[in-house]
């Protein structure tokens, strides 16, 4: 799409996706005019802007209406705002303004082009202990800047660093960024579960040392190429940061260096008190493994057929041709490790000389046509020039200077005609948007004005009229100068890709390549995909769609979970073939004697209700009848002391009396002497 520049005039191509934002083109508070949508999260939406006041692009974060209605969360919003505005480091993007318009609570950002290290991560894959000790060294010393300044980041990650083309660095969104001297606890996960530190899933107060943890995890990442800890839910991942010590990256990648081994354990131990107290220890530890490693162990892995530019760094170059999404600060310096110098080539300055026709055949059509329209009037005053000199004929000097008065006036005369009605006049260029192509070449003609057409994609003109000129509207030129004439092709049709089967992460990152949107995520039970794979979207795969139209997509939650049948009293085989009918396994958990159920009947089973996955296990105890008790006899004693005793061992006493029972003695008692079973009546008789 192309898009005019409310500074310059001028007219760019947007890549950014658009969709139907209500603030494109709107401006903010008076002073930002929004250009584009940059990328969109779930508390915010970050623009390409224009500060109309400053003439300069920045980034906009605006949150998100729903959230913009609760006053507390725009209070935290204007907080951070002031906490992130206390960096100024070269390597930390800056703040540069806030407010809330309306509805419409803000955050003003500086703009840079640039790439993240997860897209760099995502193309490229691991890289060369020097480049990521280099990454590293530029990543902590802003991170050393926020800890100075007393501020925690909580949410470090590749997404979170930005590359521009020249090979600078900086720390982006300092979003979830907390004054360190606040209680930085939260009830829920706060960050990235992927570098999320063990005290954020337990709870436990945040500091600097969260930070430098997840700085750990994502050097293990730029040795090995992936993540420490994976697992198909996040739950799943971040107890696994709580419990599991972070692998050495060598175990990944055979021959690192012991020292980048010793300092991502440093780094990722799981208990704080273990870590760097903050990133400029941490810092410092860095620079001495640059320095102390030789050549061979900082270059591990490096191709050395590769060209020297190859070598000075494994990060490809930004897509210039496109805006790239910050959705936070840019701008940084190039990184340089301690103790280590660097050049780079400059292109050469043209200078005149035997290659000076080169050059000028790289020129445009319209360059050139301009330069030979300069090249005559030139030399028509060079004709001008008398080559004779006055003195050398001193008889004549009068005839020469009246032949001289009359060329400046001819020249007068004709230069009155050139700027006031000749090429040389100047016009107003016409309104022509939304107007016919022909309609618009014919009235630049009748103005004496020459003009150029290029076609462009317009969301919104329609095919076959103008979405607008160059220079633009009601500018003032010289009818010598071109006008280029913008004519809609009308929008720019993208097909949707096929992102059955794939993951979510997997099928946003396609949907984001495709120059389209990611709309409703819902969820579904299948029998047939498992869990986390895309069952079916809409729009279809193929069907070509304006640009940042949104797909949406069903994610599969596996098979449907089923209800766990009770089992209890029946038989082992019985609860088996239950069981395996509702699409579950049954397991004999052991046995032990009941008094209720029948020996090979279920006592109990775990779970005793609710749902499993299908497949899941039950698992259940068997019944071993009743014990068997040796029964003493009672006859002759007391039949009180008799009862108590009998109930003791697990027995149930019938007293049968004769004769009242006066004397309270056991006459008889059936069974005696024999076994029987636990919970059976024993009876005695009472004389």
């Amino acid at each position: 799409m192309i898009q005019r520049n409310a500074t310059t005039g001028r007219y760019h191509r947007n890549v950014a996706v658009q969709g139907n934002d209500p603030l494109f083109g709107a401006t903010i508070d008076g002073r930002y005019r929004v250009e584009s949508r940059l990328a969109h999260g779930g508390m915010s939406t970050v623009y390409l802007a224009t500060d109309q006041r400053l003439h300069r692009q920045v980034a906009l974060k605006v949150l998100s209406p729903h959230l913009a209605q609760d006053p507390k969360t725009v209070d935290r919003f204007e907080n951070e705002a002031i906490n992130a505005a206390k960096l100024s480091h070269p390597h930390v993007v800056n703040v540069l303004d806030q407010g809330v318009d309306g509805e419409n609570a803000y955050l003003v950002m500086e703009y840079v082009r640039g790439n993240t290290l997860r897209q760099v991560l995502r193309d490229q894959g691991r890289v060369t202990p020097r480049h990521a000790l280099q990454l590293l060294d530029a990543i902590v010393e802003g991170l050393s800047a926020a800890h100075d300044a007393g501020l925690v980041h909580r949410d470090m990650k590749p997404e979170n660093v930005l590359l521009t083309p020249d090979g600078r660095v900086k720390v982006a969104d300092f979003g979830l960024a907390r004054a360190a001297s606040n209680n930085t606890s939260s009830g829920t996960l706060v960050g990235t579960v992927a570098y999320i530190s063990p005290e954020l899933v337990t709870g436990d107060p945040a500091d600097e040392r969260s930070d430098i943890y997840a700085v750990g995890i994502m050097l293990f990442e730029l040795l090995t190429g992936r993540q420490p800890f994976t697992a198909e839910l996040p739950i799943n991942v971040a107890f696994k940061h709580v419990n599991d010590p972070v692998p050495a990256p060598s175990t990944v990648v055979p021959g690192l260096a012991a020292d980048l081994d010793e300092l991502v354990e440093w780094c990722t131990a799981r208990d704080p008190e273990n870590r760097p107290h903050d990133a400029g220890a941490l810092l410092g530890e860095i620079r001495h493994i640059t320095g102390s490693l030789t050549d061979g162990q900082l270059d591990l892995g490096l191709d050395p057929d590769a060209p020297p530019a190859a070598a000075a760094s494994n990060v490809p170059a930004a897509n210039s041709g496109a805006t790239e999404v910050i959705p936070a600060h840019r701008d940084a310096t190039t990184v340089i490790p301690a103790g280590q110098a660097a050049t780079r080539a400059l292109p050469r300055t043209p200078e005149a000389g035997p290659e000076a026709p080169a050059a000028a055949e790289e020129k445009s059509p319209r360059q050139a046509r301009r330069t030979a329209k300069r090249e005559r009037r030139q030399w028509k005053k060079d004709a001008q020039i008398p080559l004779e000199s006055l003195e050398a004929h001193p008889k004549r000097r009068g005839w020469l200077w009246a032949i001289l008065v009359f060329i400046l006036a001819a020249a007068l005369g004709t230069a009155g005609w050139f700027f006031g009605m000749g090429p040389g006049a100047q016009v107003t260029v016409p309104t022509l948007q939304g107007r016919p192509a022909s309609e618009a070449s014919a009235e630049l003609a009748a103005l004496g004005v020459d003009w150029e057409q290029s076609e462009v994609y317009d969301e919104t003109i329609d095919e076959g009229l103008v979405v607008g000129t160059d220079p633009s509207a009601d500018v003032t030129i010289r009818r010598f100068q071109d006008v280029d004439v913008l004519v809609s092709r009308g929008p720019e049709l993208f097909p949707v890709p096929n992102v059955r089967g794939r993951t979510q992460e997997n099928a946003e990152n396609v949907i984001a390549q495709a120059q389209l949107g990611t709309g409703e995520v819902d969820e579904s039970y299948d029998e047939s995909l498992p869990a986390g794979e895309i069952l079916s979207q809409d729009p279809v795969a193929d069907e070509e769609v304006r640009r940042g139209t949104e797909v949406s997509f069903v994610v599969s939650l596996g098979p449907a979970p089923v209800d766990v049948p009770d089992v209890t009293g029946e038989t082992a085989e019985a609860a088996e073939e239950r069981l395996t009918g509702a699409g579950l396994a049954g397991q004999a958990a052991g046995e032990e004697f009941s008094t209720s159920v029948p020996e090979g009947g279920v006592v109990s089973q775990d779970p005793a209700g609710g749902k499993l996955e299908r497949g899941g296990t039950v698992s259940y105890v068997v019944s071993k009848g009743p014990r068997m008790i040796d029964v003493p006899s009672f006859v002759g004693q007391q039949a009180e002391d008799a009862e108590a005793a009998l109930e003791e061992l697990g027995f149930e006493v019938r007293v049968e009396k004769v004769l009242g029972g006066y004397f309270g003695t056991v006459r008889d008692q059936d069974p005696a002497g024999e076994r029987a079973a636990e919970g059976s009546t024993i009876t005695i008789t009472v004389v």
